[in-house]
């Protein structure tokens, strides 16, 4: 639940159709398909090192054992994209259908205290809007973060029903949907490349799949939950996997509905899915389900992003990388709370302050190099210590590990120049935290988590 939770959410009902719109037109099928097979080397990967390693902290933690203490950082402070900037734009993205929501009901939200007073889709080009906060998304966040605190199993309760009513609901316009597609809205499949990179034709294809990766960390999530799940050798390997196949499969069939019922080209807006089917007369009656499955499905996906987020750096903490502080467990909840708490705040100013669409590649890149430290790490482990009982063995791993190394490298490198450059800018500052703090309380390695020195 946790795994469907987190990812099904802004790729579905957001994503997918302004990567189709500005990128990839129909072939947005095969963009889904090539991020997915990106993330099932990679969940192969991650399947392993999970019921080898069943601790808090997903990636950070198999770097750590692999790679020492400098990848560690890393790679964990770059999961802060994944998983604390995601949960941000995620509830901003919320925002929006939930405002909807309440238009419906004739009620008229103000403007000033619904939107972020900051827009711009980079650092040159941001300015302010005249808005005061995006008031909502701050305030889902805060209420995520309480739930977080209270406990686990009150958490997966509460993540379970949001999933299951998204699912619902998406399996429903799967089903009504389908018998509408025209055939004219996938012609041509792969639209001509307009002359520059990454607007349509194949490298239009690879831009969407790299922008399509926001849409795939939730699996990830799942390694997260190690310390809390009751037999993690086993379920978690079964868990990574199924959550990324009923994903893919869902994606792929509501990305399908999606073209065949509108011209890709109007995709381009801030709620595609309730706009498709509001131009279609006989599938009009779907679109109060649909915005009811993104405030559900939004919502559980901030709670699985802000639920990892929260799990990694109490294991950064409890390793000396952060303040031991944030290693805390509450004496009655048994939760990191101080952590929990202090990165639920910062969430909610980040998603009442900044739009949705600023930093949604820089978390796919920092997703895309957390996979790739798992997939090399896998790598180290079979020959640095080959004899390890492994309960769940990565098939040709030496084929598997390589081909997701290689898949999320050309989804990396199809992001822009300013992506980059936005990373640059986060790992300096990564990196001065780390020569502040860090480097004078961790240990030098983790390899004693195989019981060696």
């Amino acid at each position: 639940m946790i795994g469907i939770g987190t990812t099904i959410g802004a790729g579905i009902f957001v994503i997918a159709g302004t990567v189709s719109a500005q990128h990839a037109g129909p072939a947005v099928l095969l963009s889904f398909l090539v991020a997915a097979m990106g993330c099932f080397f990679a969940a192969l990967c991650y399947a392993e090192l999970a019921a080898m390693i069943p601790q808090a902290g997903s990636a950070y933690t198999y770097t750590y054992a692999t790679m020492g203490r400098a990848m560690a950082w890393f790679i964990g402070w770059n999961m802060v994209l994944e998983f604390g900037v995601s949960a941000s734009t995620v509830a901003a993205g919320w925002s929006g259908y939930f405002l909807n929501l309440l238009h419906s009901f004739g009620i008229d939200y103000p403007a000033a205290w619904a939107n972020a007073p900051i827009a711009g889709t980079g650092i040159s080009d941001m300015h302010l809007t005249g808005a005061i906060v995006n008031l909502p998304a701050g305030l889902i966040m805060l209420a995520i973060t309480a739930i977080l605190v209270v406990g686990i199993g009150e958490s997966a309760r509460f993540n379970a029903v949001m999933v299951v009513l998204k699912v619902a609901i998406i399996a429903v316009v799967i089903l009504f949907g389908l018998p509408y597609l025209q055939p004219a809205n996938f012609e041509p499949f792969i639209p001509p490349n307009t002359g520059s990179w990454g607007h349509y034709g194949w490298s239009g294809v690879l831009a969407a799949s790299g922008t399509l990766f926001f849409a795939y960390i939730g699996f990830e999530a799942v390694s997260v939950a190690a310390q809390e799940a009751r037999n993690p050798e086993r379920d978690l390997p079964i868990s990574i996997l199924a959550a990324l196949a009923i994903c893919t499969i869902l994606y792929v069939l509501m990305a399908a509905v999606l073209i065949g019922i509108v011209d890709f080209h109007l995709l381009d807006v801030a709620d595609p899915v309730s706009f498709a089917l509001e131009r279609h007369p006989d599938l009009k009656w779907l679109v109060f389900p649909v915005n009811i499955a993104a405030i559900a499905g939004l919502v559980s996906v901030a709670f699985g992003c802000l639920y990892g987020q929260s799990r990694v750096f109490y294991g950064m903490a409890r390793d000396g990388f952060l303040p031991p502080a944030f290693s805390k467990v509450h004496p009655r909840f048994r939760t990191p709370h101080l952590c929990t708490i202090a990165i639920g705040v910062a969430g909610a100013l980040i998603a009442a302050i900044f739009p949705l669409d600023l930093l949604a590649d820089l978390v796919s890149i920092g997703t895309l190099l957390a996979f790739i430290s798992v997939c090399v790490g896998i790598l180290i482990l079979r020959k640095k210590s080959p004899n390890i009982p492994r309960k769940f063995r990565t098939p040709w791993v030496w084929a598997v590990a390589p081909a997701g190394i290689v898949t999320c490298g050309v989804m990396m490198f199809s992001l822009s120049n300013g992506t980059w450059l936005r990373l640059a800018v986060w790992t300096a500052i990564g990196f001065l935290i780390y020569f502040a703090y860090g480097i004078r309380h961790a240990a030098p390695s983790k390899w004693s988590v195989f019981g060696k020195s």
